[in-house]
């Protein structure tokens, strides 16, 4: 379990192939952290550490996170986003974040509004019902708060500390990005569902 706040970014320094799954990733103070068959959210993925040579952390990426994240997109020297798994004495805040992703949805606009920018993003159809102005959504790892809503796309605003210290500062419009809808909502849509079909 995560809660979508950031800890540091990492860099790319190996990326999986058809013949090689694996991920690996120059983690700097953060490797000091890590052991052996523990999490890591890298951009959202809740990914476990298979192996370790200094700073630089490997994992073996699966065929299906491949294809429904960006992982499988990654390159050599980009910038990745990074959080240990949270401890319960931790203080929470963002919101709970497993590092499931739902999708890899693209970036259709950024508008600069003085210091801070707002990022629409696509969000396929299945998703509306769990997206809310104010709510809560990780978009590559990061708790962010969504702000307005269309029939396609959602935005939310980046304050510069947050640009500054993800891999947001990297992002242009067309790049495709993580996204994981709020687990209360999904739970709260299943709820919904299934008493409507059995007593209604």
């Amino acid at each position: 379990m995560f809660t979508g706040i950031i800890e540091s970014v990492g860099i790319v320094e190996r990326v999986p192939d058809s013949k090689n799954k694996t991920l690996s990733i120059k983690a700097g103070c953060l490797s000091a952290e890590l052991k052996l068959g523990m999490s890591l959210a890298v951009n959202g993925c809740c990914l476990t550490v298979t192996q370790m040579v200094e700073e630089e952390v490997q994992f073996f990426i699966l065929e299906e996170t491949l294809r429904a994240t960006t992982l499988g997109e990654l390159k050599m020297g980009d910038v990745v986003n990074l959080e240990l798994p949270l401890r319960m004495s931790d203080r929470f805040g963002g919101h709970f974040v497993t590092g499931h992703v739902d999708c890899k949805q693209t970036i259709c606009a950024i508008e600069k509004l003085g210091e801070e920018k707002e990022i629409w993003i696509h969000y396929p159809s299945f998703a509306k019902c769990y997206m809310v102005p104010k709510g809560s959504i990780a978009v590559e790892g990061i708790s962010l708060t969504i702000g307005k809503i269309t029939n396609e796309s959602f935005c939310v605003w980046i304050t510069p500390f947050t640009l500054n210290h993800t891999n947001l500062r990297t992002k242009r419009p067309g790049d495709n990005v993580n996204l994981e809808f709020d687990l209360l909502a999904k739970y709260a849509q299943k709820i919904i569902k299934e008493r409507m079909g059995t007593n209604y």
